[in-house]
């Protein structure tokens, strides 16, 4: 197996929970919180969905998704369209309101261009230093397995909401 290959297959695990999460979810649903500054199924998916987008596309040096396709107009959020939801506050949680078909396009067009830049990606690759902010300087293979953590547990969280919520 090559680092595409498992990278291809970590992306592609995120976005199979996200697809079954969505499925059968309306707009109160997506919206509803379990708790008043708990997060909803519409945020979770929308974060999660953020940071791959951001995260990658810096690393790809490209445009992000988000922006390059439209989808900040689309959704249409009270938000700074460079804002992914770290730090947010309970009423911006709340302000991220979408359905579930704009939810799956979005997070659908990060994954393909996330599986076109991970796919061309070899074992000397990962190696390259991205960040150096940080003791150790981060590299590009940990930036991914954190980018991969990340939606993996923010998606098994909105499968926990949506199972909590509806049953």
């Amino acid at each position: 197996m090559t680092p595409a290959d498992l990278l291809t297959d970590a992306f592609s695990r995120v976005l199979g929970v996200v697809e079954n999460v969505l499925d059968g979810a309306d707009d109160a649903l997506l919206a509803q919180r379990p708790g008043p500054d708990a997060n909803s199924i519409a945020w979770l998916v929308w974060h999660l969905t953020r940071v791959q987008d951001d995260h990658v596309a810096h690393v790809a040096g490209t445009e992000q998704v988000w922006t390059e396709d439209g989808y900040a107009d689309r959704f249409a959020l009270p938000l700074d369209p460079r804002d992914i939801g770290y730090g947010h506050s309970s009423e911006q949680v709340g302000s991220v309101l979408a359905p579930a078909g704009l939810l799956l396009d979005y997070h659908r067009a990060t994954h393909a261009r996330t599986l076109g830049y991970v796919g061309a990606l070899s074992g000397d690759d990962l190696d390259r230093v991205v960040d150096t902010r940080w003791d150790p300087p981060v590299t590009l293979g940990v930036r991914l397995v954190s980018v991969v953590d990340d939606c993996a547990q923010h998606a098994g969280q909105a499968a926990y909401v949506k199972g909590l919520l509806a049953g």
